[in-house]
């Protein structure tokens, strides 16, 4: 139980002190969502045997990282990089 609050929290130290590139922000935020799948997964099979929740859950985690991938390669596209310091948002 105490490893899946250990990766929640490595995902949050790597969420925050990783925040000049947008690929290394997206895959913080996913390490975090696959660690919070892990616990709703183990928490529904240990007290309720329904697995549904599980299933939406990752059906939109799976969405949330598709629209991060879109914007990601919307900036490579525009930008040339994904760095966030190498942009102005003054065109």
């Amino acid at each position: 139980m105490f490893i899946y609050w250990w990766f929640f929290f490595c995902g949050l130290v790597n969420f925050s002190l990783n925040r000049n590139h947008l690929l290394l922000v997206l895959l913080s935020l996913e390490f975090i969502i696959l660690s919070l799948y892990y616990f709703i997964f183990n928490f529904l099979i240990v007290y309720s045997g329904e697995l549904y929740l599980s299933m939406v859950y990752i059906v939109v985690s799976v969405c949330e990282g598709v629209l991060g991938l879109s914007v990601l390669v919307s900036m490579v596209r525009c930008y040339g990089n994904d760095n966030f310091l190498s942009f102005t948002l003054l065109w």
